[in-house]
């Protein structure tokens, strides 16, 4: 197949300009090269995020918040600095409204026990969509335990969008909290965030938004969202594992309670009781990642320095391209055909078991993930037990998606 957009196309430069800061992606699997379309997982680090946590270890490695020596004041100085980047990246109003987390799933399991604890009451509704990470249903199922609360479900279509007619008749004086992902691990789906909000807010919901995909592709700004919470992890937008952001309003972290108890969130302990910090430390009880927050701010260092109109552009036409390319391998069936996506394609071979598919494009040196997604409830909507999942970033190349095709050519034919 020709590919129209190769090397002459206008944003080559651009991608191998990318591709040179990954160090991880000049390698080999299987003698083959890396094609790594397996970003939704995780994605890869800029050689600037692993320096900077290696220049941690290496020049200041300290505790924080603890002591009154040098090293301990860097390290602070340090960690602090990012809050303050990324309460700026995020569009926050201030940055005590930056909580520290191991990630997406521990902002999340935060957000869902305090509201559990604190705010939500028996016969209260929690609304969630059906295309959510399981990260996004459990926390909300164990606070439904605490509290007595009733979750509702927000159907999706066929292509994979949001029900949002559905969402609006489910929509009543007893939803007290929306949880939603901004974009579909599974499917790529942008959902409409600004307009659920504002839905839930119309009945005085509170919103939680799983912004774990979004962040590696657009700007988000949570003020003009009004949302009133935001989780982020810093490695699905290149940066370390183990680490991320819960974002929440002020007004709402003062008053609620803490959600673990240690050191650094209180402020005077007796064996009578315990006063408790003022946020964002009252929710971050013990030593924190600090490793992995300096290399998370060196993240979103490298990303406001990317053209993020240039980045969508260049990934919109990756999307576009391994779209028509990948429909015209017979017994291609998508799943998620959303007219708004992200740069990820979900897909089955008629016939062919998709963890098959995996294993032997592993072995031909393609990484991509099988299974499903963490996603099981979208599966069984789909009524399939998974699905063969592509997702780019600005580092991958049309010539890769030209080695997919090829190589789930081959794949067919060796399991047909």
């Amino acid at each position: 197949m020709a590919n129209t957009l190769e090397a002459t196309g206008p944003n080559t430069a651009f991608a191998e300009g990318i591709r040179k800061q990954f160090p991880l992606l000049n390698q080999q699997v299987n003698g083959r090269p890396l094609v790594y379309f397996d970003n939704a997982a995780t994605t890869q680090k800029p050689q600037q995020v692993i320096e900077a946590m290696n220049r941690y270890y290496r020049e200041y490695n300290s505790n924080v918040h603890r002591g009154v020596h040098h090293l301990s004041q860097v390290a602070t100085d340090a960690m602090e600095q990012v809050r303050n980047r990324m309460a700026d990246f995020l569009g926050a109003s201030r940055h005590e409204e930056i909580i520290f987390t191991s990630g997406c799933t521990g902002g999340i399991n935060l957000a869902a026990h305090i509201l559990g604890r604190a705010y939500l009451r028996p016969g209260d509704e929690i609304l969630l969509t059906e295309m959510e990470h399981h990260s996004n249903i459990v926390p909300w199922q164990l606070a439904a335990e605490i509290s007595g609360a009733i979750i509702k479900v927000i159907p999706v279509l066929e292509d994979g969008t949001l029900d949002l007619e559905a969402y609006q008749n489910l929509l009543s004086p007893r939803t007290k909290v929306v949880a939603f992902v901004h974009v579909s691990n599974a499917l790529g789906t942008i959902n409409p965030a600004a307009e659920i909000i504002s839905m839930a807010k119309n009945v005085g919901a509170l919103t939680l938004v799983d912004g774990a995909q979004a962040l590696a592709h657009e700007r988000v700004n949570v003020q003009d969202l009004n949302c009133d919470f935001y989780v982020t992890s810093a490695h699905k937008h290149y940066g370390p594992t183990g680490i991320g952001v819960l974002y929440g309003r002020y007004e709402l972290l003062e008053k609620l309670p803490p959600y673990q108890g240690g050191g650094e969130m209180i402020d005077r302990v007796t064996f009578d009781r315990t006063t408790y910090n003022t946020p964002p430390f009252k929710f971050e009880a013990g030593t924190p990642n600090i490793a992995g927050i300096i290399g998370m701010g060196a993240s979103i260092e490298w990303l406001q320095e990317q053209d993020i109109e240039q980045v969508k552009a260049y990934e919109h036409e990756l999307l576009a391209y391994a779209t028509r390319a990948l429909s015209e391998i017979d017994g291609f069936v998508p799943v998620g055909t959303s007219p708004n996506k992200a740069a990820v394609i979900s897909f089955n071979l008629k016939g062919v078991h998709h963890y098959d598919v995996g294993v032997l494009l592993d072995k031909m040196g393609l990484a991509l993930r099988t299974g499903h997604h963490c996603t099981q409830p979208l599966m069984d909507c789909y009524a399939i037990e998974g699905t063969v999942r592509a997702s780019f970033a600005p580092y991958n190349t049309f010539e890769e998606i030209d080695r997919l095709v090829e190589a789930l050519r081959k794949a067919q034919q060796m399991l047909s």
